[in-house]
């Protein structure tokens, strides 16, 4: 028998009230929450080491954020059949762990990852959001074009170097390729973008929401956006849309056998 187990944990939460996902001292932020969470059942000398797929933002929500931890496999054999339940009273009411799996040690929820996607909520009704969706939903003052707002996103869709609407860390490459980018019009009026890439620089996504929308009001050229993408440096002109409209709505990962081998070539990339 295995002395550790390494678990899939697939969470949702409400961004509004928490400083993001990564722990920061004296700050509410939901691995914080979590880990406070599975130290209460589990003792806080556990080494969970808790990995996530995608360190969202401040303000930023999920409803399909993944994360993994390693815990005994006696405390496994223990709690397999409550587990879910107990993390549902310990989590505050903003955060939910929806699902526990096992998973082979050669998962990884940040690396072995194929793809993030996300969604961004933005309502242009005179009226603003409705009440009960105004913390993931933004509100525009101007009409938008959903035609231009495609135009748009076409020419970002690709592996490019994002330079334009990312901000640069040391040693850290911002190409990046996206696999879909798209807008749509739900049936309650909200224009909704969905952005689905193998990973993310920081405020990339916001950044890119932030571009399009001068192009979908008619403040900018439809090729504006695109145009960008020839910098090599952050772009003053790009205004990054606000954290409470995002929502990342899935993580996806390959079959069970290439875990380990996406995990690798992850890495190289990254490095």
């Amino acid at each position: 028998m295995r002395e550790s187990i390494r678990l899939r944990l697939d969470v949702s939460y409400d961004g509004a009230e928490f400083s993001g996902w990564a722990v920061q001292p004296g700050r509410r932020t939901v691995a914080g929450a979590l880990t406070e969470a599975l130290g209460r059942l589990l003792g806080a000398e556990t080494p969970l080491g808790l990995t996530v797929a995608g360190r969202t933002d401040a303000g930023v929500h999920a409803t399909g954020q993944v994360c993994h931890v390693d815990i005994r496999s006696e405390q496994w054999t223990e709690l397999e059949a409550s587990l879910l339940r107990r993390l549902a009273a310990l989590m505050p009411p903003d955060a939910r762990v929806r699902a526990v799996t096992p998973v082979p040690d050669t998962f990884d929820a940040r690396f072995s990852a194929t793809f993030r996607r996300y969604e961004y909520r933005v309502a242009d009704t005179p009226w603003g959001p409705e009440p009960l969706r105004r913390y993931d939903t933004l509100g525009w003052v101007r009409p938008l074009d959903v035609d231009r707002l495609n135009a748009a996103a076409y020419a970002l869709v690709g592996e490019h170097d994002y330079a334009a609407y990312c901000k640069r860390k040391e040693h850290a490459t911002t190409v990046r390729a996206i696999t879909r980018l798209d807008w749509r019009r739900d049936p309650d009026g909200i224009c909704v973008a969905t952005v689905q890439a193998d990973a993310f620089c920081q405020s990339m996504v916001r950044s890119l929401v932030g571009g399009m929308l001068a192009v979908g009001d008619g403040r900018r050229p439809v090729e504006w956006p695109g145009n960008l993408l020839e910098l090599r440096e952050r772009s003053s002109e790009v205004t990054v849309a606000p954290a409470h409209g995002l929502t990342l709505i899935a993580v996806g990962y390959p079959a069970e056998a290439e875990y380990a081998t996406r995990a690798d070539t992850t890495r190289r990339m990254r490095a």
